[in-house]
């Protein structure tokens, strides 16, 4: 049975940064594209960014694109998602997920993505 586990939420003030990480247990890590997602308060969850199974290409939402990166360690069964520039509507649980094992494209649609963590929260507010 695949886990995915979050760690690396907290409060923080606008213009900082944060480092989220999910490891990927019961599975073989480089068989799965990976995603990040997000849910604030009374909105439904948004897609953040995707990464291969490579971890070569990689896909963002407009509003995070060039402040946020995803890289994966294939190592350590991690994936992480370097946030910089924070902003306070960056602000939500983020969660970690991960689509079937051998699919190939990335995709920025929940509904496609089969594993998923408890999430982590984020906040961003001076």
């Amino acid at each position: 049975q695949v886990h995915l586990v979050e760690s690396g939420g907290g409060l923080v003030q606008p213009g900082d940064s944060l480092r989220l990480s999910c490891e990927l247990s019961g599975g073989t890590f480089s068989r799965y594209v990976m995603g990040w997602f997000r849910q604030a308060p009374g909105k439904e969850r948004e897609f953040v960014a995707t990464i291969s199974r490579s971890g070569v290409d990689t896909d963002y939402r407009d509003s995070v694109q060039g402040r946020f990166t995803l890289s994966r360690d294939h190592a350590k069964n991690t994936l992480s998602l370097q946030m910089n520039s924070l902003k306070p509507e960056d602000t939500g649980v983020y969660y970690c997920a991960a689509r079937m094992p051998g699919i190939t494209f990335m995709s920025s649609r929940s509904h496609e993505y089969k594993y998923w963590g408890q999430g982590t929260q984020v906040t961003v507010s001076s």
